[in-house]
């Protein structure tokens, strides 16, 4: 019988469960869709739906006779909260970060305590999805279940309560709320208060490593105790503990690459400064009381926006064939005789980060932008665009620490896109490294495997 670690790994398109011996070979035991579903103009994750097939994956491994699982770790998207009663129970499924509730409500937060001091007590990237304003929004709209609340547990953390019935706040998780004080590593009982909620529903902090409990047998009997463990509940947390700090002697910078793309280093303290500030970077929690210095860039979603417009209309587009159309439009733009006969630029370089791209109802007409655009010339600006935009970012990271940046390393999905990392490595003006498209369940594991070994 081998013993093996078992991590459950959601993000926003999909969840999956993963097996490792030895945290470098992964074997997938299953994989479940997960999307965000509209309600009366609200926006929310069917996360009900997302632990029956967390349940269902764990009981049938429980019934395999030739692994033992030695412990879970549970690692999820950020920011968003579940609201539990007195009693532990949902009031109701979580608002999703998609949501359009919070778009007006983080400027006007602002008229209660200032941008420039949110920035000096947090360090977080100002993002309108933020728990801080979803947390005002919920107030401003006297949301009931927020209003009737006696916890808020964010996403990966109320999975780990499903599983074990004890409630806590890790710590990677809680960073990208905008509450956290990553200095003090505490939470901000004055914006707590200013967004209308209550500091004491926040149950208490741990950090990657901690054992929360021990899975429940109605969820899975296995017929042996399993404990499941606090990693890095944020996935980009987990993702980086995956990374590598140096390369060739010199510091890496990072390029988590899926439906967020986020470039970052990883730092020992926070960077917190009037440029850190104009430049709109965040100081998120990482792993060994590191920071990860960070931007957060909207990365595939784009593309997949508009792969999914493209299906409904019969045009079933592959990711090979969405790459092949990309790089036959940079053939064609090198062809002087085709750009005369075109008589337009080819490729359409726009910034991905902004708004209109949040959740439109076009992707494919956002993207356009009132232009005549083939989905191949599409296809070829959503792929120059976050090149181009990565090239910014790169630069602006650079600018905030003082060690020269020698590499990028990029993981994730993206990390399989060779096009799109050519045209980085070109916008960036450093070696691009190809890590594991599996990072995020792999430093989820080597959290489990080296607290197991410590």
């Amino acid at each position: 019988m081998t013993n093996v670690f078992c991590a459950i790994d959601l993000g926003a398109t999909s969840g999956r469960i993963i097996l490792s011996e030895d945290g470098n070979t992964l074997q997938e035991v299953c994989r479940f869709p997960n999307a965000v579903e509209n309600h009366d103009g609200k926006v929310f994750w069917n996360i009900a739906l997302l632990f029956d097939h967390i349940r269902k994956g764990l009981s049938e491994l429980a019934q395999r006779t030739d692994i033992r699982i030695t412990s879970i770790g549970v690692d999820t998207w950020g920011v968003d909260v579940v609201f539990l009663d007195a009693q532990g129970k949902p009031l109701a499924e979580p608002r999703a970060y998609r949501d359009p509730y919070t778009t007006a409500r983080m400027e006007q937060f602002f008229s209660i305590i200032p941008r420039e001091r949110i920035y000096e007590k947090t360090g977080i990237q100002f993002l309108t999805f933020n728990t801080l304003y979803q947390l005002y929004a919920c107030h401003c709209e006297q949301y009931e279940p927020f209003l009737k609340a006696a916890s808020y547990l964010f996403i990966p953390d109320y999975i780990s309560y499903l599983l074990t019935g004890n409630q806590v706040c890790e710590y990677t998780a809680l960073s990208t709320s905008q509450l956290l004080n990553p200095r003090t590593k505490t939470i901000d009982a004055e914006l707590v208060q200013a967004a209308g909620a209550n500091i004491a529903c926040f149950p208490p902090i741990v950090y990657p490593g901690h054992q929360i409990g021990m899975l429940k047998n109605e969820v899975a009997d296995f017929g042996y105790d399993i404990p499941v463990i606090a990693v890095a509940g944020h996935d980009t947390a987990s993702a980086v503990a995956a990374v590598p700090r140096t390369h060739e002697g010199k510091k890496v910078a990072y390029l988590s690459s899926g439906t967020w793309s986020l470039m970052g280093t990883v730092t020992d303290h926070p960077v917190i400064t009037p440029r850190s500030l104009e430049l709109n970077f965040t100081n998120e929690g990482g792993v060994e009381g590191t920071t990860r210095l960070l931007k957060n860039i909207t990365g595939m979603w784009i593309l997949e926006q508009c792969r999914k417009e493209w299906a409904a209309q019969g045009k079933d587009y592959s990711h090979p064939q969405l790459i092949e159309m990309a790089m036959s439009i940079d053939q064609s733009s090198n062809d002087s005789i085709n750009r005369q006969i075109v008589n337009r630029p080819i490729v359409n370089i726009f910034n991905p980060d902004e708004s209109r791209f949040a959740n439109p109802s076009s992707m494919i007409e956002q993207v356009k932008n009132g232009r005549n655009l083939s989905d191949a010339e599409i296809v070829a600006s959503i792929f120059h665009s976050l090149a181009h935009r990565y090239g910014e970012v790169f630069a602006m990271l650079q600018s905030l620490v003082p060690e020269p940046l020698g590499a990028l390393y990029i993981i994730g999905g993206g990390a399989r896109n060779q096009y799109l990392n050519q045209l980085t490595a070109q916008a960036v003006g450093v070696p691009v490294l190809i890590g594991s498209t599996e990072s995020t369940a792999l430093g989820n594991i080597l959290i489990q495997k080296n607290r197991n070994c410590c």
